[in-house]
């Protein structure tokens, strides 16, 4: 087994600032773990509101450096909803990175660039204002921000006079494949803002790297490169689990919940290969109580063992005396390792409501999956899942358009795990994306290619900050 780990090479120091959420720290973070194997000194920059919700004790697995920043929130604040703390943490972060910069500046080794979430592109005058560069990081695929990026120059027109949206290097789309933002704001206006802002200075950037490899979105990425310096970086899941160059990382390091990895790998054990039906949907969807009754009567018909997240804070949902009539085939637990089940040998597919991490997680183990897209880029990832890449069926609302109901589910469920024609094509593509996820990162790979690049770019002289 090769082991990419090389020395720390002075003036090599980058800065990584996501937006403090789950979802966006852990591809960041593995793209962090990639850079310090190549001796690249990394420090992370996150809210020290963060850092104090994080349950039990956290360990990275390579040597990359952790720094509290202030959002602008007291510990034990509470925060009024989504938009107050986005607001105030656009108030307050620029001056606490601004002060991040000056304090590492003075030492050693100072950062020569910040990697920053492209949630947050206020962070690239921040890093000029500081004499640094500048790289933007997607953590969402090349075919959402496509979208994005062509509502923002005005060729989506809402209500839409066709069928099907045609736009330049995607598939045939109808109107609930595409992102949700893209036809309004919603509850969540702040969110919205942010979405649409990733674009309104990104020719700043001096590098734009994303969260993909070039096999999976392969026309999508080379209209891209036409218009912005990308470079394909992922996918961003421990090494471990893909190409196993980095001995130390099985695990993303940091997260909001604790875990019942024991539990859930003693319960697996127990059961046959692809037998059991996974369920999770991430760690910020919220399924209103009669979608959730409906999820699980759908599963519970299905006959098939299943093993199902339900955060703490949604158990109440649960329909009465659900978990004690399938208690001798299920397990529901509150939190698990997520990589750990779906690279468990027992399960058959992933019922999943398809955030980013959680699709290319799936793609880069080869799991199939059940699509039940909730909202932002959720229907496009689950578009490109069930028809583009053909590694899943995705689920139908009922005539009116508001819920998926059990027997829906349960037919879906069936698709993808009977060893029918369309089950054993939906593997077999599953596989196809597995080899094709590990290749990228491995020696030679795309993605490891990109990375060295970056790297390269990064210590060169030649590159001077953009205005």
């Amino acid at each position: 087994m090769e082991r990419d780990k090389r020395a720390v090479v002075k003036g090599s120091h980058v800065l990584v600032l996501p937006m403090p959420a789950q979802g966006h720290i852990n591809p960041m973070l593995q793209f962090s773990k990639r850079l310090a194997a190549k001796g690249i000194k990394v420090t992370l920059v996150t809210t020290s509101s963060y850092l104090n919700a994080m349950q039990g004790e956290q360990a990275l697995a390579m040597p990359i450096n952790v720094e509290p920043i202030f959002d602008g929130f007291r510990e034990g604040e509470r925060v009024a909803g989504v938009d107050d703390y986005l607001e105030r943490f656009k108030a307050t972060v620029p001056g606490s990175l601004a002060e991040v910069i000056k304090k590492h500046s003075s030492t050693q080794n100072p950062p020569r660039c910040l990697i920053y979430d492209s949630l947050l592109p206020w962070a690239v005058d921040v890093a000029q204002d500081s004499g640094i560069h500048a790289a933007t990081f997607f953590t969402q695929p090349c075919a959402v921000s496509v979208i994005y990026y062509h509502e923002l120059q005005g060729s989506l027109k809402f209500p839409l006079m066709e069928p099907v949206v045609k736009l330049p290097s995607l598939p045939d789309m109808e109107f609930n494949d595409l992102p949700t933002f893209v036809y309004g704001p919603g509850s969540y206006p702040g969110l919205y803002d942010l979405v649409f802002s990733r674009f309104s200075n990104i020719d700043k950037a001096t590098w734009v790297l994303w969260n993909t490899f070039d096999d999976l979105e392969d026309e999508l990425v080379k209209w891209m490169k036409r218009k912005w310096p990308i470079k394909t970086i992922g996918p961003t899941i421990p090494s471990m689990f893909l190409d196993q160059r980095l001995e130390d990382d099985k695990d993303y390091g940091l997260s909001l919940f604790k875990p019942k990895s024991e539990a859930c790998m003693e319960w697996l054990d127990s059961k046959s290969p692809h037998s059991v039906v996974y369920v999770s949907f991430g760690s910020v969807a919220r399924l209103e109580e009669a979608q959730m009754a409906e999820l699980a009567w759908g599963l519970k018909r299905s006959n098939y063992s299943f093993l199902w997240v339900v955060r703490e804070t949604e158990l109440e949902k649960l329909p009465r005396s659900f978990i004690e009539e399938t208690s001798d085939s299920s397990l529901i637990v509150t939190w698990c390792n997520q990589m750990q089940v779906l690279a468990h040998r027992s399960i058959g597919c992933f019922v999943t409501h398809c955030g980013w991490n959680s699709t290319i997680e799936a793609l880069g183990l080869g799991v199939p999956m059940v699509a039940m897209p909730q909202w932002t880029d959720q229907p496009t990832n689950a578009k490109f899942v069930a028809d583009v890449w053909g590694v899943g069926v995705r689920v139908k609302v009922d005539g009116n358009g508001t819920i998926v109901t059990n027997e829906e589910i349960e037919r879906c469920l069936r698709e993808v795990m009977v060893e029918g024609e369309r089950g054993i094509e939906i593997r077999q593509n599953s596989g196809k994306w597995k080899e094709l996820a590990r290749k990228a990162v491995d020696g030679g790979g795309s993605s490891e290619k990109n990375i060295e690049d970056f790297v390269g770019e990064l210590m060169s002289n030649s590159y001077s900050i953009k205005e």
